[in-house]
């Protein structure tokens, strides 16, 4: 009798599971960005549903539910408070005689304007940096806005910690977002409690909140965003951790870079920040949205940030423009290349017209499949004469394009799926001749940590190399 019962119940199960995959498959053909990743889906959901039906629960969904509807009220809000102000960012938008073709497009996509009138400093490397970020909040006033994928209760993290502490006893509010993934054993830490009792305002991003979020472990908030007073912005590669000093023996030597800038352009990062405030805490920031003027700066700023709760593939979009944007040269500095077959297609096709196109990834990257992926596009782009550079200095993380002789991009969006499709990203896009000399001579100086790839180091692998490489291809999507 009990055996037949269990052989019942099962069997009601069964009949549960494959209805379920059934359900998740239409969804699958539905929403699924790419038809190759719909194909995947449908055919192990259908072949496999005790395995896939939970991956797919997790991993399967790549539009990220209610943070839209947050996003476009709270731009709405700020922007009606913006343009209300005094000294407002309105007199500094970029006119359309001085926009390019690429604003253009872009400006359809990026929530806050082009404006001029920005000064852009350059930060190479991690002590550069957090001397910046450090001497930036002991001087803020009003509020602190610190937004980060990793921080860590280490050397670094409480140099900070007791920054935003002693900043926060003196009356200045100060709000630390982190992403619960990244971060994940922060709230277990003494820098974590520390932080509460001096009257820090501490949140997760919450990725999972929400009916249908509560599996998607598969999005990231991967920004880093450093506000203080509306004044001036931090936004760049940088966690807070002892490694991005380059305090890792196993590690050594980090290689990253940030961006400070100043004036109008301020408010896009500050929007960002609070739209992502308003998602975790359901609460907003008390922001000073007013601008007091021009900071004596010539660089154009487009601050650029992506998300997967959008109707389009942001990050991708950008990058596949500036692409093509490119008539002379794009150089582009990642420490993940894993691009999608249109990226791809528009890095062969500025090759063909003659464009120096050169890419920089590290010689040792994050996990054998994104290494093996490399080598696997790395071996499609040679043969049109593109430079691939493989840094032996270290690890190197950041994420940097030079686009001809006038645009330059610091932010935190690599250069793969994850990025494109599934994190939430920030890019700042500067349009200064005199920025684009400075990104240009410390890729140039990077350039000669590395190994240019030749087709012959393919060649020379071992047999198993290419194997390795085409399935590590066939992972590219999850990477």
């Amino acid at each position: 009798m009990d055996a037949h019962i269990y052989a019942e119940i099962a069997a009601v199960l069964l009949v549960l599971l494959y209805v379920m995959a059934i359900a998740s498959a239409v969804e699958a053909i539905l929403k699924t960005r790419t038809s190759q990743g719909a194909i995947a889906w449908v055919i192990s959901l259908i072949t496999m549903p005790i395995i896939s039906v939970p991956l797919y629960l997790i991993f399967g969904r790549n539009k990220f539910d209610g943070y839209l509807e947050k996003r476009n009220a709270i731009e709405a809000d700020s922007l009606r408070l913006i343009k209300r102000t005094r000294g407002s960012v309105q007199p500094h938008i970029a006119s359309l005689a001085t926009q390019t073709s690429l604003y253009t497009s872009l400006l359809n996509l990026a929530p806050m304007p082009a404006t001029t009138g920005n000064q852009a400093e350059l930060l190479i490397d991690g002590q550069e940096t957090y001397d910046s970020i450090l001497k930036g909040m002991a001087g803020a006033e009003k509020y602190i806005l610190f937004q980060v994928y990793i921080i860590r209760d280490d050397d670094l993290g409480r140099r900070v910690g007791r920054m935003m502490a002693d900043k926060a006893r003196a009356g200045v509010t100060v709000y630390l977002l982190y992403d619960e993934l990244g971060s994940r054993a922060f709230p277990r830490t003494r820098l974590y409690r520390q932080l509460l009792m001096t009257g820090v305002q501490v949140a997760p991003f919450n990725t999972t909140q929400g009916r249908r979020n509560r599996l998607q472990l598969n999005f990231r908030n991967h920004r880093k965003i450093i506000a203080v007073d509306g004044k001036q912005v931090w936004i760049g590669g940088h966690n807070v951790g002892n490694e991005y000093l380059g305090l890792k023996k196993r590690i050594g030597h980090w290689r990253d870079t940030h961006i400070r800038f100043q004036g109008p352009a301020v408010a896009g990062a500050e929007l960002a920040f609070a739209t992502d405030w308003l998602w975790a805490t359901n609460t907003n920031v008390d922001i000073d949205w007013s601008f007091k003027g021009p900071s004596g700066g010539n660089s154009q700023i487009l601050v650029y940030p992506s998300d997967p709760a959008s109707e389009y593939e942001e990050a991708g979009l950008m990058f596949h423009q500036i692409i093509v944007a490119a008539r002379r040269r794009i150089w582009i500095a990642s420490p993940y290349f894993v691009p999608d077959h249109a990226i791809m297609s528009a890095l062969q096709l500025a090759a063909l017209r003659g464009v120096d196109v050169r890419v920089i990834i590290p010689d040792e990257p994050d996990g054998p499949i994104v290494a093996m992926a490399n080598w696997s596009y790395t071996r499609e782009l040679l043969p049109l004469g593109i430079k691939v550079y493989r840094y032996k200095g270290g690890f190197m993380h950041q994420k940097v394009l030079l686009m001809d002789d006038e645009l330059a991009g610091v932010g935190t969006a690599n250069f793969d799926n994850r990025s494109f499709r599934l994190n939430f990203e920030i890019t700042v896009l500067v349009e200064d001749a005199e920025f684009a000399t400075q990104v240009d001579q410390m890729l140039q100086a990077d350039m000669l940590r590395c190994h240019e790839v030749s087709l012959k180091d393919i060649a020379d692998k071992p047999a198993w190399f290419p194997l390795a490489m085409g399935t590590a291809r066939l992972l590219a999507p999850v990477l």
